[in-house]
C-alpha cells in the first residue's frame, strides 16, 4: 500500500513513563551564543528536540576514568564542506568557516544546523582558552568519537590522526598550546560510508538510505573536551569484579617503561572496604570481602579510587562473573552461577532529530528505562556503539548488554564479469582493519559490568565465507577479555565458533528448537540456544510520528508483518512471546532479543514510535509475559522438563 503524507493511520497509546527532567549545565567552555546557529527542522523530532541548546552533553563523557580537571568543549563551532581528501595538505588556518555546527552531531542532522548530504570530506573549528594553572601538566584533547577519519591541528600544527567512527582517543597537546590566550582547533574528517570501494565499520549507515538502513552519521558525533594531567598519568582502567569479590586490575600508565605503583582503593557509601598497590601496565589482584553482588535485579556498583604519583582518577565496577555451563544438560549462559534467560529489544540507537547523537542523556537514559519497566533484563547494542554513559546507564539500572561490533557494508553487492552480483566483502587489509577496530571496541568498553557477550558477526554481513575468519576473531576476543561470551555469528553464517548457537527468524521464535529455516542453522546442542531476533511486527501510525521522508513511507509495507490495530499488534505480540515461553519449557532456549526497542525512519516495529511519543505496549500484558519467560527458565533450573 502507497502511503500519502496526508493519510491518518491508527494512533498509539501514550506510554506511562513520565519523561524524566532536564539536567543543567557545568565545566561549560563554550558559554558564548552564536546568532549563527540554529536548529534546522529535522523530518521528525522528539520531546528533547527544543531542549537542546548550543550547551549539549554537559556530562562528563567517560564515566570509568573520571578527572577533576577538565574543560568541555562542545558547542556551537564553525563547519564547511571539503573539496576532497587532499584537502588535508592545504589547512584553512585563521580563515572563518562557511557556517555554524553543533558539536556533538551528525552533520546530516537537524540538530546539527547542517543538515548535510554525502557529507564525504568536512573541515571543523574552535577555539578554546587553557588556564595557566594547567602550566607543568599534560593537557589531553579527547574525542568520544569522530565518523570515521579525523586529522587534527592546533594553532597550525598537526597533533594527531585517528580512524575508527564510533571509538574515543585523546591527544598530547600540550606544546601546541598558548596559555591564557586563545588557541585555535581544526579538524579534517573523512567519512567515507559505504562510498566507492570503502568497506569500513558502518553498522546500518548508508549514503543510500532505505527500508533498513538509515541515514548516515559524519562527523565529530560524541564530546570533546580537555583534561590536565600529570606527565605520568593514568591512560586506562582495566577493571573486573567477579562474584568471589576478587577485583582484577590493570592500571596502564603513559610512562609504559617506567616502572611505578599504583595505589587502588574500593569504597561504597563512604565506607573503604579495600585498598591495594601493584604495578602499572601490568595485571593484579586483590579482594573485597563479602561485596553485594551486580545483576539485573540488584545492580550494585562500588567506587574505586587510583592514584599514580600526583594522578587520581575516579572510577567504579560491579562484582559479578559471567560464565557458561550445563544445567539439566542443557548448555546455559550463567550470572553469578546459575542460569540466567537473558531477554532484551534490538537497539539500534537513532534519533530523528540527532541520528547516532542522542539528543540529550535524559534522552538516552529514558530508552533504557521503557525496557527495565516493562521486565526486559538485557539490551541488544545493534551494530552501533554508544557513548560510554549509555553503558553506565546499564550498569545503574540493572540492563546486560550484548555489543555488537559494527558491520562491514551491510547486505550490499557489486557486479562482477559476466554481470554477476556478488556480496561486497573486505580484502585482506580492509579485515586487518576491522580486526584492529574489533580490538578497540573490546578493550575501550570491557570494564564495564553490564556487558555480558560480545557480538563479531550479524547475519552475515561483512563475513568472509570462503574460510571462517570467525574461530580466529573469537579466541581473539577471548583473549583479550576472557570474563564475557561471544556469541561470533548472531544469525545466518554459523560455522560453531562462539558460546551461541544463535537462531534469527521473523515474526516467530526457533529458539533452541528441533525445528529452523533455510536462512538460519539447526541448533547445536554444544552450545548455548538463543533467539537473536525475531518479532518484528509493526504498526503504522499517523503521519505526525512518522519519519517524512517519502522512500521511508513507501518502504513501511517491507515490515516483516503489519497489524492494522494496536490491539492486534498487542494481541500478536502475545502470541509471539507465548511461543518463546513454550520454547523455553520444551526445548533448549536460553535467551531471545525482539526487534525493536523504537521505529526507525521506514520501520514501524517498535515498543515505541520514533518520536518516543507514543507507545505501543499494553503494559501490563508485556509485563505478565515477559515474566513467564523467566518463571519458565528458572522452572527448567529447579527441575527436569520432558522435552520432545
Amino acid at each position: 500500500m502507497h502511503l500519502a503524507r496526508g493519510a491518518v493511520f491508527s494512533l498509539l497509546l501514550a506510554t506511562g513513563l513520565a519523561l524524566p527532567g532536564s539536567e543543567g549545565s557545568k565545566h561549560h567552555a563554550n558559554k558564548a551564543r552564536s546568532a549563527g546557529y540554529a536548529l534546522k527542522e529535522p523530518p521528525l523530532t522528539t520531546p528533547w528536540t527544543d531542549k537542546v541548546g548550543t550547551e549539549p552533553w554537559p556530562e562528563y563523557p567517560r564515566p570509568l576514568l573520571q578527572r577533576s580537571e577538565w574543560k568541555n568543549l562542545n558547542g556551537v563551532w564553525k563547519y564547511q564542506n571539503a573539496s576532497g581528501l587532499n584537502a588535508v595538505q592545504n589547512p584553512p588556518f585563521g580563515q572563518a568557516l562557511a557556517q555554524d555546527v553543533l558539536i556533538p552531531s551528525c552533520l546530516e542532522s537537524g540538530l546539527s544546523g547542517v543538515q548535510a548530504d554525502w557529507a564525504l570530506y568536512s573541515w571543523f573549528s574552535t577555539s578554546f582558552e587553557v588556564s595557566s594553572s594547567w602550566k607543568g601538566e599534560k593537557v589531553l584533547l579527547n574525542f568520544g568519537a569522530v565518523d570515521y577519519e579525523a586529522t587534527v591541528f592546533v594553532n597550525g600544527k598537526k597533533t594527531g590522526f585517528h580512524r575508527g567512527g564510533y571509538f574515543r582517543f585523546a591527544l598530547d597537546v600540550t606544546e601546541h598550546l598558548v596559555f591564557n590566550k586563545q588557541n585555535e582547533l581544526l579538524v579534517f574528517v573523512h567519512d567515507p560510508t559505504d562510498d566507492g570501494d570503502y568497506v569500513i565499520p558502518i553498522g546500518k549507515q548508508t549514503l543510500r538510505p532505505s527500508h533498513i538502513f538509515y541515514t548516515p552519521c559524519s562527523g565529530i558525533w560524541q564530546t570533546v573536551w580537555l583534561e590536565a594531567a600529570p606527565v605520568n598519568h593514568i591512560t586506562q582502567l582495566d577493571i573486573d569484579g567477579n562474584m568471589n569479590g576478587q577485583v582484577n586490575i590493570t592500571v596502564h600508565s603513559s610512562a609504559k617503561d617506567a616502572p611505578a605503583e599504583a595505589e587502588v582503593t574500593v569504597h561504597k557509601d563512604g565506607k573503604v572496604l579495600a585498598t591495594h598497590n601493584g604495578p602499572t601496565n601490568k595485571p593484579f589482584q586483590f579482594t573485597v570481602p563479602s561485596p553485594k553482588l551486580w545483576s539485573p535485579n540488584s545492580p550494585n556498583l562500588y567506587n574505586v579510587t587510583v592514584k599514580l604519583d600526583k594522578d587520581e582518577v575516579e572510577s567504579y565496577t560491579g562484582f559479578r562473573t559471567i560464565s557458561r555451563g550445563k544445567v539439566d544438560g542443557i548448555e546455559r549462559p550463567l550470572l553469578n552461577g546459575e542460569f540466567i534467560f537473558m531477554f532484551g529489544t534490538l537497539d539500534q540507537g537513532y534519533w530523528p532529530d540527532g541520528l547516532y547523537t542522542p539528543p540529550t542523556r535524559e534522552a538516552m537514559v529514558y530508552d533504557l528505562q521503557v525496557l527495565k519497566k516493562l521486565g526486559f533484563n538485557m539490551v541488544r547494542k545493534h551494530i552501533k556503539v554508544e557513548p560510554e554513559l549509555f553503558y553506565q546507564a546499564c550498569d545503574e539500572l540493572g540492563l546486560l548488554v550484548i555489543q555488537d561490533m559494527p558491520s562491514l557494508r551491510p547486505s550490499q553487492s557489486k557486479h562482477v564479469e559476466n554481470c554477476k552480483s556478488v556480496p561486497i566483502l573486505p580484502d585482506e587489509k580492509q579485515q586487518a582493519e576491522f580486526t584492529r577496530q574489533l580490538d578497540v571496541l573490546v578493550n575501550q568498553f570491557k570494564s564495564f559490568p553490564s556487558i555480558a557477550t560480545w557480538v563479531i558477526y550479524n547475519e552475515g554481513w561483512g563475513q568472509i565465507t570462503d574460510y571462517y575468519p570467525e574461530f580466529g576473531l573469537t579466541d581473539r576476543v577471548r583473549q583479550l577479555d576472557p570474563t564475557r561470551l561471544v556469541d561470533s555469528t548472531t544469525g545466518w553464517h554459523d560455522h560453531g565458533a562462539g558460546d551461541f548457537s544463535d537462531n534469527h527468524h521473523y515474526a516467530n521464535p526457533q529458539c533452541g528448537t528441533p525445528f529452523y529455516s533455510a536462512d538460519s542453522s539447526p541448533f547445536d546442542p554444544s552450545r548455548i540456544g538463543f533467539q537473536g531476533e525475531f518479532g518484528g511486527i509493526g504498526n503504522n501510525v499517523s503521519i505526525e510520528h512518522l519519519w517524512k521522508n517519502q522512500a521511508a513511507i513507501d518502504s513501511i509495507n517491507r515490515t516483516y508483518e503489519i497489524d492494522t490495530t494496536i490491539e492486534a499488534w498487542n494481541y500478536r505480540s502475545h502470541i509471539l512471546l507465548g511461543e518463546l515461553e513454550e520454547q523455553i519449557r520444551l526445548f533448549s532456549c536460553s535467551g531471545g532479543v525482539w526487534t525493536q526497542t523504537t521505529d526507525v525512519e521506514g520501520e514501524v516495529n517498535g515498543l515505541v514510535t520514533y518520536d518516543r511519543r507514543l507507545a505501543r505496549t499494553d503494559e501490563k500484558q508485556w509485563q505478565a509475559d515477559i515474566k513467564a519467560l523467566y518463571d519458565a527458565a528458572a522452572a527448567r533450573s529447579n527441575a527436569t522438563t520432558a522435552t520432545l
